[in-house]
């Protein structure tokens, strides 16, 4: 059984709202592949276009959560946002 950290689950999560995308299917098989201890090992495996993609989708799902007034999952998703540039 594969444990996935809080924040990752949150990141998964948002991920499967865009799985028609290619690059987003490309990110999420890469979460699936490998046992990441924490987003900071996950965000370091990420290439240019992968990490311009997961901005773009996070600004999107930060602002929902915003909007719903979701602060556990705005503070989850927040972490991998600032590790990516």
């Amino acid at each position: 059984m594969i444990i996935i950290d809080n924040t990752l689950g949150y990141l998964r999560e948002s991920l499967s709202n865009y799985i028609e995308s290619d690059m987003c299917q490309q990110i999420l098989s890469k979460l699936e592949a490998n046992n990441y201890a924490g987003e900071g090992k996950f965000v370091n495996e990420l290439d240019g276009d992968e990490m311009s993609y997961l901005d773009m989708i996070l600004e999107n799902e930060l602002d929902y959560a915003r909007n719903v007034q979701n602060d556990s999952r705005v503070k989850e998703l927040n972490e991998v946002y600032e590790l990516l540039f």
